[in-house]
């Protein structure tokens, strides 16, 4: 019997994880005998035990999904006649009070809070608008609206056009708006050539860029039809397409436009490559300013790591060991100490 139920779970987990495009890579997958009242007792005891036991926390939330999070949720509040995330907020502090409770959300709900924080208060946070915005899928974008809906009772649109300004808000705007074509099986070779003349004779061939046309091309054609655009636009441009970006606009326009094209052309990343972009941001954030103690910085890395942990973070970890030759585990041993550190190795799945 316990056979068969290892491989009835084997089999759901590829239909969740395996599902028809791009297969997901998570690093945390649903634990297998799962037992969410045992583990809410565990974490209670955890959060009244003198000083607090942060290793029995990170030991349970790290190695759990989202949904499996969200059941011991449920047992704690039943048991505890307390709400989880507020008991851990008042157990837990910094760095790792910032991972646990961003597990404790879907990869939705974690996405939305980070969009809505870094457009709050005074000034706002154009990296992160542009890392999320621009290398989220159609679907992944679709859902963040409607989450950010249901928790902050505001259009996600509405916040960017009041935070941003100019041609850069009406790039992100256009992406969030998520109006990109469905992929198809039908090669329209006519509708290539036009789109990767227009890109040309709006920008490299002209004086001044057209931004419009690129806001068009780059947030509505499909993934497929853009990269052969991009292969098509090398007969017209003596510059490939991130050359020409480069040439053509410049500061966050430029690392927008940089982000979708590097998509694009077939990875999932310095917010471009995505996957090794990824991998670079992971880089220099732990040798540099997660060394140094620098809190914004460590929540940067937080937000790569508890963001992707369910999505793709073993394609990251890929990514690294081949541009660092160092593992992601081992530089996340290297750079940084104590629970939050424990907590980053748990997410990170493994050495490689």
């Amino acid at each position: 019997d316990s056979i068969q139920n290892i491989i009835i779970f084997q089999y759901l987990y590829f239909l969740i994880y395996v599902q028809e495009g791009e297969p997901k890579c998570p690093t945390v997958v649903p634990v297998y005998d799962f037992n969410p009242e045992e583990d809410a007792a565990k974490i209670e005891t955890a959060i009244k035990t003198k000083g607090i036991d942060e290793q029995k926390i990170i030991e349970i939330l790290t190695k759990r999904s989202c949904s499996q999070r969200a059941e011991i949720a449920f047992e704690y509040e039943k048991r505890a006649k307390k709400d989880l995330v507020s008991a851990l907020k008042g157990a837990l502090s910094g760095s790792l009070e910032h991972l646990i409770l961003g597990l404790m959300k879907s990869t939705a709900q974690y996405d939305a809070s980070e969009l809505k924080s870094s457009m709050k208060g005074l000034g706002t946070d154009e990296e992160t608008l542009i890392e999320m915005v621009c290398s989220r899928s159609k679907e992944e974008l679709m859902e963040i609206k409607k989450v950010y809906r249901e928790m902050f009772k505001k259009e996600l649109e509405k916040d960017v056009s009041g935070d941003t300004s100019g041609d850069f808000a009406k790039l992100l705007l256009a992406l969030v708006q998520a109006k990109r074509d469905e992929p198809s099986n039908v090669v329209d070779y006519e509708k290539i050539d036009n789109d990767a003349r227009s890109l040309y004779e709006a920008g490299v061939n002209r004086k001044g860029t057209d931004v419009t046309t690129w806001i068009s091309i780059f947030s509505e054609r499909s993934v497929p039809h853009l990269q052969k655009v991009f292969e098509r636009y090398k007969r017209y441009s003596p510059y490939d397409i991130k050359e020409s970006i480069r040439k053509e606009v410049k500061g966050d326009l430029e690392k927008s436009f940089l982000t979708l094209a590097v998509r694009t052309l077939g990875y999932r990343y310095v917010y471009g490559k995505f996957h090794e972009g990824y991998a670079c941001s992971l880089n220099y954030l732990l040798h540099t300013h997660c060394f140094l103690g620098n809190r914004f910085n460590c929540l940067v890395v937080t937000r790569i790591i508890v963001s992707r942990c369910e999505v793709d973070l073993m394609k990251v970890r890929t990514e690294f060991k081949r541009n660092f030759g160092k593992s992601l585990y081992q530089t996340i041993l290297e750079h940084t100490k104590g629970d939050y550190q424990r907590a980053l190795l748990n997410l990170c799945g493994g050495d490689d």
